[in-house]
């Protein structure tokens, strides 16, 4: 399509304008199908230099535009997404001490922040406690075939759990 400011590019502004033209790719439609129609994001991924692999960022940037999954003036609580729940599910490659509130790393809440408070709860959906398997490559068989059974074990009870509070407290407490 064309660009609603050729003079000076701006991303969100012409996302925003595309998408209330109709005139985002299909790709991206299709996409927006499928979050709509979710009652449950899952995001599975390795952590990445302490976020999620570019792929998924450039995936977010791309499909939650404004207009479809947020609005300025309705975001958090009242954001567009509201009804939907999400769950980050990741690998690292430290140990869990390596994420704890006194490591050099910081506490894994804080790296979770943006991600889960930042653009999730931004959007409306509400987070669930995210599952994460702690250097899975550095440990034994055995340890990776019950981080693997804790996973099977909770995605047959998910749908019992509440929400985190998802609030600065929650992450920086």
């Amino acid at each position: 399509g064309h660009l609603h400011n050729s003079e000076a590019f701006n991303y969100g502004v012409e996302t925003w304008e595309a998408y209330k033209r109709g005139s985002l790719s299909k790709d991206l439609v299709e996409e927006q199908k499928k979050v709509q129609e979710a009652d449950l994001l899952i995001f599975q991924f390795p952590l990445f230099w302490f976020s999620m692999p570019a792929i998924l960022k450039g995936w977010m940037d791309r499909v939650l535009v404004q207009g479809f999954a947020y609005d300025l003036s309705k975001a958090y609580d009242g954001g567009l997404l509201q009804g939907k729940l999400s769950l980050f599910s990741f690998t690292t490659g430290g140990s869990q001490e390596m994420y704890s509130n006194k490591s050099i790393g910081g506490d894994i809440r804080y790296v979770l922040w943006p991600m889960q408070h930042g653009i999730m709860h931004f959007c409306g959906v509400k987070v669930l406690e995210p599952h994460i398997c702690y250097a899975p490559e550095n440990v034994s068989e055995d340890k990776r075939k019950e981080m693997l059974t804790a996973w099977t074990q909770r995605l047959k009870t998910l749908w019992k759990e509440e929400p985190i509070d998802c609030s600065p407290e929650w992450y920086f407490k």
